[in-house]
């Protein structure tokens, strides 16, 4: 699974890659917007994948296609926590269910096979509780305790890349936007004259790079603040189960 999502990140590189490229020959850009122009000299209505490569090369294409891959593996690292988390969801009810029934019908021996059978940190950690079922309740617990730490670290694995994304696409959109500035008014100089088209257009592209750095920013937000639910979700499911176990090894074994 981690391969994939590196092809898919290594594939966003390389799309960007092609775009600096398409964006430095002389002819492609002006093609482009030229397009864009005769469109809206027309009236008639801009195609949005038109109008997003026109803003992709007025933004400048450097600080455009960094934003991107931004946007591209942050996706990535965004679409396999989801998809971990997912088949880390557990019935806990139905599989509480079955080691109890287990413990009745073949001992722990049996209630191990049940949890080595079954899929998810919360059966993981009810394995690792009954594997020290011999040395007491209390080892149970502790162990219990001990590998829940373990699990929530998996949980919360890439978590802190998906944070970086969120953090640097739009300082990258800043600092293509710091930029535009020092350009603008560097050809404002150059002028000898403050011409509002030199100082618009300046201001324009110095701005396009802002915006989307907040677009991609927002979009990682998104994903990740869902993240965090999904994964305070199965922590829960984690304690609570926990203690259940605990309970049904303390009532057979009082049998």
């Amino acid at each position: 699974m981690k391969k994939f999502f590196m092809f898919l990140a290594v594939v966003g590189i390389m799309a960007a890659s092609a775009s600096i490229a398409a964006a430095q020959e002389g002819s492609a850009p002006s093609t482009e917007m030229d397009a864009a122009a005769l469109l809206k000299g027309t009236g008639e209505e801009v195609p949005l994948h038109q109008a997003l490569k026109t803003k992709f090369i007025e933004g400048g294409a450097g600080f455009m296609s960094l934003i991107i891959i931004c946007l591209i593996i942050g996706l990535a690292l965004c679409i396999e926590r989801i998809l971990y988390l997912s088949f880390a969801k557990t019935n806990t009810k139905k599989l509480l269910a079955a080691v109890e029934k287990a413990l009745e019908e073949g001992g722990v021996e049996k209630a191990k096979d049940v949890c080595r059978n079954a899929r998810g940190p919360v059966a993981s950690i009810f394995y690792q509780g009954l594997l020290h079922y011999d040395q007491g309740v209390d080892t149970v617990e502790k162990t219990i305790v001990s590998y829940g730490s373990v699990q929530m670290s998996n949980l919360e694995n890439g978590l802190s890349w998906i944070s970086l994304f969120i953090a640097i696409a739009p300082s990258l959109g800043f600092l293509g936007t710091v930029i535009g500035m020092i350009q603008a008014f560097d050809a404002i100089q150059a002028a000898g004259d403050i011409s509002p088209n030199v100082v618009a257009g300046g201001m324009k592209v110095a701005l396009i790079t802002t915006v989307a750095g907040l677009i991609v920013a927002m979009i990682l937000q998104v994903f990740y603040n869902y993240i965090l639910a999904k994964i305070d979700s199965i922590s829960i499911d984690m304690e609570d189960s926990s203690i259940s176990l605990v309970d049904l090894i303390t009532k057979y074994n009082k049998k």
